[in-house]
């Protein structure tokens, strides 16, 4: 037998071992890889540069939006894909803005006041690549606990050291100032959490303002009471561009922007809600306002745009850091 066919018999035989060995591995299971990417998306808004941090997500009972029928409210959920058999899925995010001479987070999560599903905003933060002592502000959207508990340690330190909280006057007289004999007794587990969250800061860190203070160059309050009885947006400028980030404007995009009537469980003041709503929603689209929104589809930027009699949401299309690609080439 010649010697070339011996090396073609081999070739053929280790071809056929190579398939065999590769038809074993693939009836092997592959494990699944159960971690999400990092919970950031950065993007550029004229000179700002704007990070949205995700903190987690809670459950909340459909019951809890009021003022719509109950087959109306699931046939708007159900045009969304939206299970609702463990109740809505509802995302919690702040917002990491650098305007190049400060680095602002708006609202900061709810570190560990409400369980596993909460409390990655810090852990997102590194990610995108900043580090918590870096910020010198945060601008505190209303004091509820999934916004306000981020800014304490578990220790009991300051989560932001070198920064700055800055509080609307009426939020903090309710949350910070409200004798616990005052507060329904269902409700001062919620008011003990912000409490206890505030508490790190001295009164020089922890800055009250009054409604529509300039904060900082280019950074300007909006009261948009009603939520709680402080609750506030901020408008961001730069240049021709404007940021609103409004807080718990919206807690449900499939309902809320089709319906801005409907209220939810949460509300202190029902029609002040309502109210504070309807003249954002309607002010942000005469403008075009970027908005940026605590409760919405993370990353939960994007805009507000008119729809018939009533509006709808228009989310930021996933791109590259376009700045850094031309500076790049």
């Amino acid at each position: 037998m010649s010697s070339r066919f011996l090396f073609r018999r081999s070739l053929l035989a280790a071809g056929l071992a190579a398939v065999v060995a590769a038809s074993t591995s693939l009836a092997e299971p592959i494990a699944k890889q159960p971690h999400q990417v990092p919970g950031y998306y950065r993007m550029n808004i004229g000179e700002l540069e704007v990070t949205a941090l995700y903190d987690g997500y809670v459950h909340f009972d459909p019951a809890w939006l009021k003022g719509i029928s109950k087959d109306n409210l699931q046939n708007l959920l159900n045009e969304m894909f939206i299970n609702t058999e463990e109740g809505i899925q509802t995302a919690v995010n702040g917002y990491l803005i650098n305007t190049g001479s400060h680095l602002i987070l708006v609202d900061a999560g709810a570190a560990e006041c409400f369980g596993p599903t909460m409390g990655s905003l810090a852990n997102n933060l590194r990610a995108s690549g900043y580090k918590p002592e870096q910020i010198d502000t945060v601008l505190l959207t209303h004091l509820h606990p999934d916004h306000s508990c981020g800014v304490a340690n578990a220790d009991g330190t300051p989560a932001f050291p070198n920064a700055i909280i800055y509080v609307p006057q009426a939020e903090a007289e309710f949350w910070l100032d409200t004798a616990m004999g005052d507060i329904a007794e269902t409700d001062q587990a919620f008011f003990d959490m912000t409490r206890t969250a505030m508490a790190p800061y001295t009164e020089e860190k922890l800055q009250r303002y009054q409604p529509d203070d300039t904060l900082l160059p280019g950074v300007k309050s909006v009261p948009a009471y009603g939520h709680t009885p402080g609750h506030t947006a901020y408008l961001f400028s730069s240049g021709t561009e404007r940021l609103m980030v409004w807080g718990d404007i919206v807690h449900n995009h499939a309902v809320q922007f089709a319906h801005p009537d409907v209220v939810i469980e949460a509300d202190v003041d029902t029609d002040q809600a309502r109210a504070s709503r309807l003249q954002l929603l309607s002010r942000s689209s005469a403008q075009k306002f970027w908005i940026a929104g605590a409760h919405l589809p993370f990353p939960g930027l994007g805009h507000v745009r008119v729809k018939s009699d009533a509006y709808a949401w228009v989310p930021a299309e996933f791109s590259p850091i376009v700045d850094s690609l031309e500076s790049a080439e």
